[in-house]
């Protein structure tokens, strides 16, 4: 069981931060400041043979929602070049207030040479640059909590 789960969540994640990284190229430098994807929900298939569903779930304001239902095609399109074949198969837009107040990001110490030349020697045998970035990103982070 473990080894399928892993699989599994593996490609959900991947998938979901490579929308992530390449969301202003899917809707555009404005829109995507207004309308971040949130997740990705699966529906396994009814019937034997049949494909599952993938619900790509995406927060944005009542206004930005309606100009986005109208190209929802397209990002679908996009989406599904991004990855190779018709994985997502649908989206929804779940609204979020427009004038809620944009989350501040905290102060944070820079890393020192020392560290970034560790994070770098963990992940030089990663071959995937999609995912060498994510790592080195989220080991950053990581280094950075800490010495807050």
């Amino acid at each position: 069981m473990p080894k399928v789960a892993d699989k599994v969540f593996k490609r959900k994640f991947i998938a979901l931060g490579r929308l992530v990284t390449r969301w202003p190229d899917i809707v555009g430098e404005k829109m995507a400041s207004q309308a971040q994807p949130q997740k990705i929900r699966y529906r396994k298939p009814k019937r034997k043979g049949e494909k599952g569903e993938a619900i790509l779930e995406i927060a944005t304001s009542s206004a930005n929602a309606s100009l986005l239902i109208m190209q929802k095609g397209m990002l679908l399109e996009k989406i599904n070049y991004l990855f190779g074949d018709a994985w997502i198969t649908d989206i929804k837009f779940m609204h979020v207030p427009a004038n809620a107040p944009p989350k501040r990001k905290k102060q944070t110490k820079s890393l020192t040479i020392e560290e970034k030349n560790s994070l770098s020697h963990m992940l030089e045998s990663i071959e995937d640059p999609d995912i060498k970035e994510k790592l080195m990103n989220m080991g950053k982070s990581l280094l950075e909590d800490k010495k807050s």
